[in-house]
């Protein structure tokens, strides 16, 4: 019987620098797949490296014999002694690595709760198994499994539906002012890795025009050639704000960078037109009391933080549903697993076929009401010899592949063009779509 056997740690169990040692390129990838590969107790391959994770997934005919070489290859290529990381390792086999794999693709297990970007690094490490065939009938079923799971999580619960970073609480707070901010003008004031995150997130969201305001002129530029905006020194500020309708500021500045009394007067020449400023500088760049005046929002780190940490709980909420269909992913997938073994299959495969001669006698024997019982019953049994006589040599043939080592395989063949699982109703879903939810985090 396949058994399927994870082996991996995450920023749960293990620190920064530990991870940074095992992360995979896409080359170290490669290479490691074709070294589990060779090993002789395992028949399917899997790797997956991001930031926050490293794991290998395998199918094996034995989790024990299986995890022992997992970790000697990882060892050996890495050269890291197996002490080193062999404690912040976790191993899940059967339906605890299948559930651990749903949780992981729906985001339920990474730093950020729901975070989307995981999803598109499983895409990325499964068809690299694909194309290196390291991945095979069970690794292939299991990943379609796990990116449709995905996808019905991010359906039907609100897990992805509020702002978790500082950046996407900021452009949330935009919408709830201005709707959309298809046009709206952006300001960006100093260099700060925040803010230059949050003009990105704006500029997807189809803003107008970016302007960049630094001390030093020639990172304005660099910064707003990013964006193709346009740069422009901070004294410029008293009318860059008439202009601006979103105002976002990230220096070191030890005191204001925007005042009230500026503030005021650039509301006035704008006509009071609303303008929301974002403050994520420690310490603060604007001056709070700008709040005060009319149509003029400000938000500082503290604000946004509470809009996330309201949100965590939410998607908190959230996670339980989510959870709830992991559950039933798993149920669903081991008993496809489970009719890989051959007694089920042959099961299976007669019910069937007496299924079909059933049906086929029912609709038949009305019309022939001339036969008597005596013809009808004969008529049974011919058709009863003929299923027994087309299942002997599929029988025959699974119970000899059964000695070969790849059984699965067979078996999966058979269910196929017998459509054994058509109960399941697998929906067909591309691994390439919904592009969206690609990234490089997690």
């Amino acid at each position: 019987m396949n058994e399927i056997l994870l082996l991996g740690l995450s920023h749960k169990t293990a620190c920064v620098e530990l991870r940074e040692k095992l992360a995979c390129s896409k080359d170290d990838a490669v290479s490691l797949l074709e070294r589990l590969k060779s090993e002789d107790c395992i028949d399917e391959a899997y790797v997956l490296s991001t930031c926050n994770r490293f794991e290998i997934v395998v199918v094996c005919e034995s989790a024990d014999l299986a995890s022992g070489s997992v970790m000697s290859v990882i060892s050996d290529y890495r050269n890291i002694p197996l002490s080193d990381f062999e404690g912040a390792f976790y191993s899940h086999t059967g339906d605890e690595a299948v559930k651990h794999i749903f949780r992981v693709g729906a985001g339920l297990d990474s730093l950020v709760l729901g975070e989307p970007q995981i999803l598109g690094q499983i895409k990325d490490a499964y068809h690299l198994a694909v194309a290196r065939k390291s991945s095979g009938m069970i690794l292939n079923r299991l990943f379609h499994r796990a990116f449709q799971t995905a996808k019905r999580i991010r359906t039907e619960t609100g897990i992805g539906g509020s702002a978790v970073s500082i950046s996407y609480a900021a452009i949330e707070l935009a919408k709830k002012i201005f709707g959309s901010l298809e046009g709206r003008r952006v300001l960006m004031i100093g260099a700060g890795e925040m803010a230059e995150l949050a003009v990105a997130h704006l500029i997807r969201q189809k803003v107008g025009q970016v302007t960049v305001a630094n001390r030093t002129l020639s990172r304005a530029v660099d910064l707003a050639s990013r964006f193709g905006g346009k740069a422009a020194s901070i004294e410029e500020l008293p009318s860059l704000l008439v202009d601006a309708d979103i105002i976002l500021s990230s220096t070191g500045a030890p005191g204001f960078v925007i005042e009230r009394d500026v503030a005021k007067s650039a509301m006035k020449k704008r006509g009071n037109k609303p303008a929301f400023f974002i403050d994520i500088a420690v310490p603060r760049d604007i001056d709070p009391e700008i709040n005060r005046l009319t149509n003029a929002y400000v938000y500082d780190i503290d604000d946004l933080k509470g809009v996330i940490d309201e949100n965590l709980e939410s998607r908190g909420k959230e996670a339980v549903k989510g959870e709830r269909i992991v559950d039933e992913a798993s149920i669903k997938f081991r008993k496809w697993l489970n009719g890989l073994d051959i007694v089920p299959t042959i099961v299976a495969l007669k019910n069937r076929l007496e299924d079909i001669a059933d049906f086929e006698l029912s609709r038949t024997l009305p019309g022939l009401k001339s036969l008597t019982e005596n013809e009808q019953d004969a008529l049974k049994r011919m058709t009863q010899g003929l299923v027994s006589k087309i299942l002997h040599n599929p029988i025959q043939f699974l119970r000899k592949t059964s000695h070969k080592g790849n059984e699965s395989l067979y078996i999966g063949i058979i269910r196929s063009l017998f459509n054994l699982d058509e109960d399941e109703r697998l929906e067909t879903e591309s691994v390439d779509e919904d592009n969206s939810m690609s990234g490089r985090a997690s």
